[in-house]
């Protein structure tokens, strides 16, 4: 251990965590993250390329910014050499799935080919995957990678995104799994899906934005040429694909709802700013965001709720107030629900601030 010289800061460091930042106010620790992206029979070689490139960037990033890297990436597979492309190409994935522990986030990447025979082909993969969340990795399913993802059972009650041309059959083999638009990312109990194109990156960026920050996450959407909405005080990238459509008046709520976090909504509240009857105004938000009006609420409170809990030293009752809660149960209860931990879990997993034992029970 390393005693921290500067003024401001009166704690003990362990130096074993990826690296020790400072700003003028604060003491962030970095913890490194272990990342591993499969590597299926039949996968899109994109789809494991990606995920790869964007995560050991991001280490350039933070080196080049005189930061430690934070993220180990590994390729994992079911035996140490994977054909792909009809054998044109070979990958050799550094670890077999018995090989790995522990890790903290799962790329589940696209397949190809016919969906029932690649699923044939990496039934292996589902005890594995389920093994792993339960012990705390987070997964994420890239475009038709969600088939897999899906076969664990783990998406059963919840939402899930997938690429357009592959929703009538997966809607067929999985039909406990409700899926949504490809265009959004879905989001529950730590599990993550995304279309194809655009929301594929999307996911990527998010999850990069949540392990670093926002300002790592602009850096990379430059590097890589993809959209982000750079406006940093701009909150909810990860509801940006429900805003792919074209009405206004829809829009004109969201943006209200995204404004207000800290107020209590009501849907006759919002259907009166922009003036439709109650009926009306549900009907067209569900059908333009693929959201209930309260669920979409409830998605942007927890959201917020989660960046409060990721990037400062509020208490979980502040944090809750903020979001406009005041039923300690009800906002345990709903966050639980959205991310698969209570919201001290959360923090105690994701805060990038160095917390006293003491602020790690409040």
């Amino acid at each position: 251990m390393q005693r921290c010289k500067e003024k401001y800061c009166k704690k003990w460091v362990k130096t074993t965590t990826s690296g020790v930042d400072y700003d003028n106010q604060s003491l962030y620790l970095y913890h490194m993250k272990t990342i591993s992206i499969i590597i299926p029979e039949t996968a899109i070689m994109e789809a494991i390329a990606d995920p790869s490139y964007m995560f050991n960037a991001a280490n350039e990033f933070l080196i080049s910014a005189g930061k430690s890297p934070l993220f180990k990436v590994q390729l994992v597979g079911l035996k140490k050499q994977v054909k792909l492309m009809n054998g044109l190409v070979t990958v050799h994935p550094e670890k077999t799935i018995e090989e790995v522990n522990k890790t903290d986030l799962i790329f589940i990447p696209a397949i190809s080919g016919d969906i029932k025979t690649a699923l044939s082909k990496n039934k292996k993969y589902i005890p594995w995957l389920i093994e792993q969340h339960q012990k705390g990795a987070e997964l994420a399913s890239l475009c038709i990678g969600a088939f897999i993802l899906a076969d664990t059972g783990l998406l059963n009650g919840k939402k899930c995104s997938t690429h357009w041309l592959s929703a009538n059959e997966f809607r067929e083999m999985f039909p406990k799994v409700e899926l949504v638009d490809g265009s959004i990312i879905s989001e529950e109990n730590g599990i993550y899906s995304s279309g194809g194109a655009n929301s594929y990156w999307s996911l990527l960026l998010y999850l990069l934005e949540k392990y670093t920050s926002r300002e790592t996450a602009i850096l990379a959407s430059k590097f890589f040429a993809v959209d982000i909405d750079r406006d940093s005080q701009r909150k909810f990238m990860m509801f940006k694909g429900q805003r792919n459509h074209s009405d206004d008046a829809i829009q004109k709520a969201q943006d209200y709802i995204e404004k207000n976090v800290e107020d209590k909504i009501t849907i006759e509240e919002l259907a009166g700013k922009v003036a439709l009857g109650r009926r009306s105004f549900e009907r067209r938000f569900k059908s333009a965001t693929n959201n209930s009006v309260l669920e979409y609420i409830q998605r942007v409170k927890i959201e917020s709720a989660k960046r409060s809990l990721e990037t400062s030293r509020k208490n979980v009752n502040e944090v809750m107030y903020d979001v406009g809660y005041t039923d300690t149960k009800a906002f345990r209860d709903l966050f639980r629900k959205i991310t698969g931990l209570t919201p001290i879990e959360y923090r105690n997993k994701y805060n990038k601030l160095t917390l006293l034992p003491s602020e790690k029970l409040n």
